[in-house]
């Protein structure tokens, strides 16, 4: 496992993809996608006081986070589902800004890592 890696970890999906480096990158790419997508529902959805499609959201976050291992954020956007769901928003904001903080870490991570996949494809994750 690459060190670098302080927000994600790529042993699951090194384990679901056989160590298959097009697939990883696939998984990756639609995860980069996601990113930018998730937080600004999350803070629209928030923002608009629209407690069910944020609970959906959050859901739906939280399965794509933890391909990527990434633990406490999938925590955290458990607590933002059960929030929304209960109505009771005063801890969602602070939920949200480490969520968005944590993505945008994983973001980073991750391009750079699939920068350096594209630009060396004969090197291969395991």
């Amino acid at each position: 496992m690459n060190n670098r890696f302080k927000t994600v970890n790529l042993s699951y999906l090194e384990e679901i993809s056989g160590g298959d480096t097009n697939f990883q990158q696939e998984l990756i790419g639609i995860f980069l996608n996601q990113i930018p997508v998730f937080i600004s529902n999350l803070q629209d959805f928030f923002s608009d006081k629209d407690n069910e499609n944020l609970a959906k959201e959050a859901h739906t976050a939280k399965s794509s986070v933890l391909i990527f291992m990434m633990e406490k954020t999938g925590n955290n956007l458990k607590q933002i589902q059960l929030l929304a769901e209960n109505r009771q928003s005063e801890q969602i904001p602070f939920l949200l800004t480490k969520v968005k903080k944590d993505l945008t870490n994983a973001a980073e991570e991750l391009t750079g890592y699939l920068a350096e996949m594209t630009e060396f494809p004969e090197i291969k994750t395991r």
